[in-house]
């Protein structure tokens, strides 16, 4: 008799738990979803801007990215990610240039630090929030950024190379003007130097004393004043004779 007891009552335990297992479940049947249906929600999901998933060259409209092959990225970046192929090219002056050749990002190793963003001077790279990048081999995560063919320098118009022909022979001839300046005046340094030993100034007073002073330096404007103060000693004495007779 206990045994038929005790075979009912977990009976009606058992289908207590049921009723409140089938209430748990019958409530998420009617409550909003929280999961993602991923991949069929592909099209609109979610996903949140300072998410980083790969890095990426920035290009605009005309198709041209903004790195000067500095290769700051390189340097700074703390596990070797990066690897930046550099050419030289002629331009148009006749100078040497650097232009990118080979942008090289190894996805399989990068932490997402994101120092060659932060680092970059012409703000140039950025991470892109596309996280779908599961491959079957680790050889397919070495990625060419610059995957668009590097444009050739663009040449200046007939207007621009007269402007920078001019400003260039300006520039000549400003340096010549300011060495031929520089040659006068070491040339006349020792003639400034040796002039007041030549012929001793008549000062007569403070003023003239302090006319020589202040032309100390310039050849010429000391032998005017020298010259007048000898023309104004000798009319000095010409007068004071003629008083005396």
């Amino acid at each position: 008799m206990g045994s038929v007891k005790e075979y009912f009552s977990n009976l009606g335990s058992g289908i207590a738990s049921l009723i409140k297992g089938m209430q748990v479940t019958g409530k998420e049947f009617v409550t909003p979803k929280i999961t993602e249906e991923y991949p069929d929600n592909r099209d609109n999901l979610p996903v949140a801007d300072r998410f980083r998933a790969v890095l990426t060259l920035k290009y605009d409209d005309q198709g041209d990215h903004k790195c000067i092959a500095c290769g700051t990225c390189e340097r700074v970046c703390p596990n070797g990610t990066i690897s930046l192929g550099i050419k030289t090219v002629d331009t148009w002056d006749g100078k040497k240039k650097k232009k990118l050749d080979k942008y090289m990002y190894d996805l399989g190793s990068c932490t997402f630090c994101q120092l060659c963003v932060t680092n970059c001077p012409t703000d140039a790279l950025e991470f892109s929030n596309d996280f779908e990048q599961a491959v079957f081999t680790r050889g397919k995560l070495l990625r060419k950024l610059n995957y668009l063919p590097e444009k050739e320098e663009p040449q200046p118009t007939p207007e621009e190379i007269a402007r920078m022909k001019a400003e260039k022979e300006a520039k000549i001839a400003a340096a010549k003007a300011a060495a031929e300046a520089k040659k006068a005046a070491a040339a006349a340094k020792p003639a400034a130097d040796a002039a007041p030993k030549a012929a001793p100034a008549p000062a007569a007073n403070d003023a003239a004393a302090k006319a020589l002073a202040a032309a100390a330096g310039d050849p010429e404007k000391e032998a005017k004043i020298r010259a007048a103060l000898e023309k104004a000693a000798a009319l000095k004495a010409k007068r004071e004779a003629g008083n005396a007779n």
